[in-house]
């Protein structure tokens, strides 16, 4: 597919119709069921997939993968900017504002993201990070570690496997 407007236009269109209802399923867990902020997060993940239709083109990387970890990272950008300046409520909505349960669940997955992640290779842990959290590419990540950009791969495959069985071990997925 040629990289025109219009075929950047189509990709997104497919990308809706094949990740929209999953990327909302998630995101509504994320988000404690809010589904007007599921929207918009998922609104907002693929106005990013249409800015950017290069790095989904991109046959190292699948673009399920990209569409879940930004909107992840949307997710987490909201809670830290909401978290910095508390919203603030009329009178009648004081009693409401008191209420943790998203917000533990939330600290509970991070802890124990930031726990498994310990559990892996420094090597693997290194590549992953630069790669699904900071963003670099594989050639940045290879430049940044000093190996070849299969190696970053390789790590990064592994440790995805690795954290896959360790999420098993822990019940934390099915």
């Amino acid at each position: 597919m040629p990289n025109t407007p219009r075929a950047d236009e189509q990709l997104v269109r497919e990308l809706y119709e094949q990740y929209a209802s999953p990327l909302l399923g998630y995101v509504s867990g994320l988000v404690s069921g809010d589904r007007q902020r599921a929207e918009d997060i998922v609104q907002e993940t693929l106005l990013r997939a249409w800015r950017h239709p290069e790095v989904l083109r991109d046959e190292t990387r699948s673009p399920r993968a990209w569409l879940f970890t930004v909107a992840r990272n949307l997710v987490i950008d909201a809670h830290r900017a909401q978290s910095v300046r508390p919203q603030e409520l009329p009178d009648e909505f004081a009693g409401d504002a008191g209420s943790t349960d998203g917000g533990m669940e939330s600290a509970l997955t991070r802890f124990e993201l930031l726990d498994a992640l310990e559990a892996l290779s420094p090597a693997h842990r290194d590549a992953l990070v630069l790669v699904f959290y900071q963003g670099h590419s594989m050639a940045e990540t290879a430049a940044i570690l000093g190996v070849p950009e299969g190696t970053v791969k390789s790590r990064c495959h592994y440790a995805m496997r690795s954290l896959r069985v360790l999420f098993q071990e822990r019940g934390l997925v099915p």
